[in-house]
């Protein structure tokens, strides 16, 4: 047992030195995190003579989820709780504590705390597996799964809870059946790994050294099961889970290298509008299980990322506690996704309010009176104002750019507004009319700590008729809308007050002015 910690040990010695930080992939903000998460890598940097953050090194940060860190000096944005917290938790500090649990690199930390290994490594080229609670987010080494059962099942597979049978994965281990078994309650799709995990088994052979696989995976690969691709919202709910997944994984700085592979757990080609995210997280191909299908394959490192639509998870089931805001996990993401796609904020020339509306071009929740509404911002000499209409002929990358350089986001209730996610600290939402589902978006503008804005007079909009629904089922997100121009205004005009008093709006206007002020110099 002493040789594998040695070999281990001087294995992550010399891949660490292998490492160069400006070929990961990481916000320049959050350099001084990783450094001070892996001191070896920091000491790599004060060698380097070429490395350009030597400044940073020392600098006494934390994520929030390391064992050692303190709350004071943890990730720079953090929640904050004015509002009242309606009897959940009795004292400011427990309400804070709740939502950082819930939302923010509190989750993260309880993931890491409730890690147990299920399949125990005696030796370097055993395998291994450890599990957070309800198999929420797996990993393991050197894994053996047998997609042989595949072949002739076609093409469409989605959200099946059989694509492995008994036996179809395992390792050579130690195994905790017991223990495997009783965290296996969450047995769904797009909740857990307990439909794939329960069929791990001990094998009689090391899958890699003894031969057992077709094929042999080197590189990191991530295995994931993704929510509904054609709508913003759901499929974030995949990027956002892979990032935590990224630093629940976060033993090695390489984590958040993009030299890895991601495989989807369908036969479908993975198709999306939104598929440009996916190159924050790899520089390769995505996978399905074609690839596989009728092999058995050995992975030397795989992770099974946390899920889209866990119990009390991030984002679609989080139970937000009341009167908290502004989720430092939500701003890391939204900084490692733009930085990943080059998205950067332009400079201004005068300091009026950026307000972008985004025009629906569906069936149902348009605005029937926008071009009246539209007129009346642009008759506004403190705004400059965009109608937009983010659909395929608009590049989901330019859309980000977008979004990242809009003051005001305005929308009806819809997945459009999940790119609020992607807009500047000092911005605001107006969700026009939430069409009866109040929480969504307001909760994800509470997490990613954004003023949000929507209407509040119902006598001053007109719903076209009462609704038309699937099974003719009425309800007011199958119908459109009219509404009162002048109550329009009144409500961006809160928005743009709010955005013209925050600082840091006020700090990035005057800094453009004297960039472009020196430049023309």
């Amino acid at each position: 047992m002493l040789l594998f910690v040695i070999i281990s040990f001087v294995t992550y010695i010399s891949d660490v030195m292998l490492i160069n930080l400006t070929e990961l992939n990481i916000p320049p903000e959050h350099i001084p995190y990783i450094l001070n998460s892996f001191p070896i890598l920091a000491e790599s940097c004060v060698a380097n003579s070429e490395c350009p953050y030597k400044s940073v090194v020392g600098t006494n940060v934390c994520w929030g989820y390391e064992a050692n860190c303190n709350k004071n000096n943890s990730y720079h944005v953090r929640p904050r709780c004015p509002g009242d917290h309606r009897g959940w938790v009795k004292t400011k500090e427990a309400q804070y504590d709740t939502f950082y649990t819930q939302a923010d690199f509190g989750y993260i930390k309880e993931q890491i705390q409730e890690l147990m290994v299920m399949c125990k490594a005696s030796y370097p080229s055993d395998s291994s597996l450890e599990c957070s609670k309800y198999l929420r987010f797996c990993r393991g080494r050197n894994l053996m799964l047998n997609f042989t059962s595949l072949t002739g099942r076609g093409d469409n597979l989605r959200y099946k809870m059989d694509i492995l049978g008994p036996g179809q994965i395992g390792g050579h281990c130690h195994l905790y059946s017991e223990r495997l078994k009783q965290e296996s309650e969450h047995m769904s799709a797009l909740q857990s790994w307990a439909p794939e995990m329960v069929n791990f088994v001990k094998t009689l052979q090391r899958p890699i050294s003894d031969g057992m696989c077709d094929i042999t995976i080197d590189k990191p690969t991530y295995i994931m099961k993704l929510d509904a691709t054609v709508n913003m919202y759901h499929h974030f709910c995949d990027f956002f889970n892979l990032y935590a997944s990224l630093h629940v994984n976060s033993t090695h700085p390489s984590t958040f290298s993009r030299d890895n592979h991601i495989l989807i757990w369908e036969t479908f080609t993975y198709e999306s509008a939104f598929q440009d995210a996916f190159k924050a997280f790899t520089k390769n191909a995505i996978w399905d299980l074609k690839k596989f299908r009728g092999k058995v394959v050995c992975f030397k490192n795989v992770v099974f990322p946390l899920l889209p639509r866990m119990i009390f998870g991030l984002y679609y089931n989080t139970p937000l506690i009341y009167g908290c805001e502004r989720s430092g996990l939500f701003h890391a993401f939204y900084k490692h996704l733009l930085h990943s796609l080059n998205v950067k904020l332009h400079l201004r020339s005068n300091d009026k309010v950026r307000v972008t509306l985004l025009s629906r071009g569906t069936t149902y929740r348009s605005i029937l009176n926008e071009q009246a509404i539209v007129e009346a911002l642009l008759k506004v000499k403190g705004y400059h104002v965009q109608r937009v209409m983010y659909d395929r002929t608009v590049p989901f990358t330019e859309q980000l750019e977008i979004t990242h350089n809009t003051d005001i986001f305005i929308g009806m209730h819809g997945a459009g507004l999940t790119h609020l996610l992607f807009l500047p600290d000092w911005a605001a939402v107006f969700e026009v009319y939430h069409c009866e589902d109040p929480n969504c978006y307001s909760d994800l503008a509470r997490l990613r700590g954004l003023k949000y804005v929507t209407w509040e007079d119902k006598t001053k909009l007109t719903q076209q008729d009462q609704g038309h629904g699937p099974g003719g089922v009425s309800h007011s997100k199958f119908t459109n809308y009219s509404f009162d121009v002048e109550e329009f205004l009144r409500l961006v005009e809160i928005c743009a007050a709010y955005v013209r008093n925050r600082q840091d709006f006020k700090n990035f206007v005057e800094a453009s002015t004297l960039k472009q002020y020196h430049e023309e110099l």
